[in-house]
């Protein structure tokens, strides 16, 4: 019985061995996030941009949305404070479900969601979004729901 082919390892196995001795050690190795959380489907996108601090203590939750031919995009977007502890229950502070209609002229567009975000704390609050969105195609279908898409967490003045 020859074990020549079972006895050498290949170039994967080799390449493997530095990354599992920096898993055994506790180095973590950073992980590529994406660029941004915009999400595409029938030819719409959706991105849900950083949350904007405006004016006293309201807070704009600005989505983009763009899509090409005439389709309608129904869109489902949650405000929310970050809140840390052992519990970690973010509180929900807004929500709303919007429906934009383009034609095969539309440009792209900034929907913006103004929430009052009063500020309880000594210190700024931490707030972000989420976006999920479903579109009807000219036939009058609709696709299914996209996962929910996070905005990042941004500290805002909140009315101190």
């Amino acid at each position: 019985m020859s074990n020549t082919a079972t006895n050498r390892p290949t170039k994967a196995q080799r390449a493997m061995v530095p990354l599992v001795s920096l898993g055994l050690l506790g180095v973590s190795l950073p992980m590529a996030a994406p660029a941004s959380a915009e999400t595409s489907r029938n030819g719409c996108t959706v991105n849900p941009l950083d949350p904007k601090d405006v004016r006293g203590n309201d807070v704009d939750f600005r989505i983009t949305v763009d899509c090409n031919g005439p389709k309608t995009v129904e869109i489902r977007q949650r405000a929310y404070e970050d809140e840390r502890g052992p519990r970690h229950n973010d509180d929900l502070l807004a929500k709303r479900l919007v429906t934009e209609e383009f034609d095969h002229h539309d440009d792209a567009r900034t929907l913006h969601f103004y929430v009052d975000v009063r500020n309880h704390d000594r210190k700024g609050e931490e707030v972000y979004q989420l976006v999920s969105f479903r579109v009807q195609n000219h036939g009058g279908h609709w696709s299914d729901w996209t996962p929910w898409e996070k905005s990042v967490v941004v500290e805002v003045d909140g009315g101190k």
